[in-house]
């Protein structure tokens, strides 16, 4: 039987528990802030935090693709100025990517995560 469902793991490393915390408020800012366009960002990101805050691997996975899509389309999609005037948005795109790809997370995740 897999243990206990949770929104949130306390006994994850700091790097990880701060990236589910980001991955809840990316969700509810891509489902306020706009249309139908970011439906996909708002499940990723849910599922994504859901996914780490449960040790799972996709959930990981997941969340680093869209972290690093977001940060992409927030760089690339937009002119670099444009990106600029966002700030805020912008720091949530680097601080996920940085997060994820902190040693402290992969290598818990790669011994913790199934």
């Amino acid at each position: 039987m897999a243990g206990p469902q949770r929104f949130f793991d306390p006994s994850q490393p700091q790097t990880l528990q701060i990236a589910t915390i980001l991955f809840y408020i990316e969700a509810f800012f891509a489902l306020v802030g706009s249309v139908g366009a970011a439906l996909p960002f708002v499940l990723a990101f849910g599922a994504a935090g859901y996914g780490i805050a449960n040790g799972k691997k996709w959930g990981y996975i997941l969340g680093l693709v869209f972290a690093l899509l977001r940060l992409g389309l927030q760089l690339v999609g937009q002119s670099l100025t444009s990106a600029l005037n966002d700030p805020i948005g912008l720091m949530f795109a680097i601080a996920l990517v940085a997060l994820l790809l902190h040693p402290q997370s992969r290598e818990y995740q790669k011994i913790w995560f199934s």
